[in-house]
Order: C-alpha cells, then structure tokens, then sequence
C-alpha cells in the first residue's frame, strides 16, 4: 500500500482509488478498501496538504446587487380570476435583488401612470432612488414610466 500511495510515482490518491489501483496490479484481500481508506486517513502528507472538509461542494456566486435596495425586479402579475371583491385583476410587483425584500399593490386597470406612481411611492420614497430598475419592457413600463425614470 505504501509504495503504490506514495512511492516512486506515488500521487497519494483518495483510498478507493488506492485499492482499486492495488487490485489492477494483482492483489486483493477482503478487507483491502476499508485497510486502503484507513492507511489515507493516517497518511501525515495527506492530511497536511489535502482539501479542506469545509469548503462548500461547488463555486460560490457573486450577488448581483452589492448594496440593498440599488437594483429592482419589476413585473406585472396579469388577469387574476377570479377578480378581488373590489375589482381588481393586476398585481404589480417589484423585488430587490439583494434582500429579496418584496412591494406589491393590486389595481383593476393598470396603466403606465399607475406604474409611475408606484415606483415613485413605493420605491423612491421609501428607499431612494435605485441605480437600476429591471422589466420586460412591456407596454405598462413605457411612456411615463420612462419620463420617471
């Protein structure tokens, strides 16, 4: 075992990996994976220069916002049915991309001024100005919205 994990070409491979390399050279016992994995695991080269057990199993991913409420998602939530008991069929909703913190207000016809209105009592002056408001471009997202923005 010794000379197959660290010997001359040696790569100090993971104990499975040592005991099927062991078994395609012609050697096997019954208890060879469990021996392997126990030789890795008291191999002091191993242990000081292998992986850390407490990095996270894939890349972690930048946020896409760097600072809370800079950057909104704004969308319309169309033709709800049944209508609420005052009438209203839309729901506009806007989401901060950095703390998923949600706004959202329901209307029976939704128009490009309404959206305006909106973003301006429901994001700006609660939250400031963001540097970046996110939509689909739809027809509601248009006209004075872009004034507004």
């Amino acid at each position: 075992m010794r000379e197959v994990h660290a010997g001359v070409c040696g790569p100090h491979m993971g104990g499975h990996m040592l005991a099927r390399k062991i078994m395609r050279t012609g050697y096997f016992w019954l208890t060879m994976e469990t021996d392997c994995c126990q030789f890795v695991q008291r191999c002091p080269e191993c242990q000081i220069h292998g992986d850390f057990i407490h990095v996270p199993p894939s890349e972690l991913h930048a946020l896409t916002s760097p600072w809370p409420f800079s950057v909104w998602g704004i969308n319309i939530i169309e033709k709800i049915s049944p209508k609420s008991s005052s009438g209203h069929k839309f729901i506009l909703v806007t989401i901060d991309y950095f703390t998923r913190w949600v706004e959202a207000a329901s209307y029976a016809r939704l128009t490009s001024s309404r959206v305006a209105s909106f973003i301006r009592s429901h994001i700006i002056c609660r939250y400031g100005v963001p540097h970046e408001l996110i939509s689909d471009r739809g027809v509601h997202f248009r006209a004075e919205v872009d004034t507004l923005v």
